[in-house]
C-alpha cells in the first residue's frame, strides 16, 4: 500500500507537537499516555498500547496512515548508548 506523503507528514507533525506538549506539561491530556493518530487527527488516547492499536484498527485500515506516540519518550534528542565490554 502506498502512503500519501501529505498524510504521513501531517501525522508526523502532530506526533511531534503532542510529544512536546506532553513532556512540557504534566497536566496535558496526553501526558504519560499512548496517543493514536490517523490521517492527521488524534483518534485515541489511552494508558496502554493495545487500546490505541485496537482503536486505530477500527478507524483506519491502512497502517501507513497511522502513528502511535508514546508520550514518555523524547524523540528530539540523540541518545548515545555505550557498551562497557
Amino acid at each position: 500500500m502506498v502512503q500519501d506523503s501529505s498524510v504521513g507528514e501531517a501525522n508526523d507533525r502532530l506526533a511531534r507537537e503532542i510529544n512536546r506538549e506532553a513532556r512540557q506539561d504534566s497536566k496535558s491530556p496526553y501526558a504519560r499516555k499512548f496517543v493514536g493518530i490517523a490521517n492527521g487527527k488524534v483518534v485515541a488516547i489511552a494508558d496502554t498500547l493495545r487500546e490505541v492499536d485496537l482503536r486505530l484498527d477500527e478507524v483506519e485500515s491502512n497502517p501507513a496512515n497511522c502513528r502511535i506516540v508514546d508520550t514518555i519518550g523524547d524523540y528530539e534528542t540523540v541518545q548515545e548508548i555505550w557498551s562497557a565490554d
